[in-house]
Order: structure tokens, then sequence, then C-alpha cells
């Protein structure tokens, strides 16, 4: 009974990382990464532990198969996370970076904030949640992107 137990913990927690978003959280790893594999880069300013919409958007877009499915041959994801609560504080360095990002590519503030970068940086356009499906959310940004 307990071998079972624990059998189908780890197939539950082996699914749940296969099903899980690939983050970057360091520009110039992603830069780097854009440019060796021809992909631009989603640049997404997220309240993960406080933001609705944000929620919303991990739910509905960045956490489903499908949009990973579609994402995985066009984009390198890069998060810029600002929680609030104490329990998920970043890190001073992580934060500084996000900072950084913040003050470069998101000066009104805006949560949920996408922005499609090329591989040098340089933004191609931007959008926010939007009632959407996986789909049509990766259509829009791919739009951008070319």
């Amino acid at each position: 009974m307990i071998k079972l137990k624990t059998l189908t913990f780890l197939l539950l927690l082996t699914s749940l990382q296969i099903f899980s978003q690939e983050w970057i959280t360091d520009i110039e790893e992603a830069k780097t990464l854009s440019s060796s594999e021809n992909k631009v880069i989603v640049l997404v300013f997220q309240g993960s532990d406080w933001c609705a919409p944000c929620m919303k958007l991990d739910k509905e877009i960045w956490s489903t198969k499908e949009f990973q499915d579609l994402a995985s041959d066009s984009f390198i994801m890069l998060q810029a996370d600002f929680p609030r609560r104490k329990q998920n504080k970043l890190s001073e360095e992580q934060q500084e970076h996000n900072n950084k990002l913040a003050d470069q590519y998101n000066t009104y503030g805006y949560f949920p904030y996408v922005v499609v970068l090329d591989a040098k940086g340089n933004q191609l356009g931007a959008m926010g949640y939007e009632k959407s499906t996986p789909e049509k959310y990766y259509n829009k940004l791919k739009a951008i992107a070319n």
C-alpha cells in the first residue's frame, strides 16, 4: 500500500515537471539562447502572488500544454516576477535584476505586461492580459515577433 502511494506521488511530480513552463530569469541568458536558437524573447512582468490577472494569464496561457507546445519552437520565456509575500521574496540579486528590467521595459508598472524582444533586447511590441485561448494568445505574440 505504501509503495503504491509513493509511486503515485512520484508519477504526479514527474507529470508536473513535464508540463511546467521553462522560465529563464536572466536577460543575458535569454539573449544568448535567443540568438543561438533563432527565437524571440517573451518577457513577462508578473506579480505571482498578488496580481489576479497575472495568475489568470499563468493558468489560462503559460501553464497550458497547448501554449507550451506552440511556444517551444518560437520563444525564449523570460520571467520578471515581483512577489509581495515574504515567503515568496526573491534574492536581492534577482530583485535588482527584475527592477532593472522594469526600468527599461515596463516604465509604467503594468501587471501583467508581456514584452516581445529580439535577441539584442530591442522591444518589438507588448501586450497584457487578454481572455483568450492559448493558440490565439500565441498567434498574437507571433504577429508581434514578425
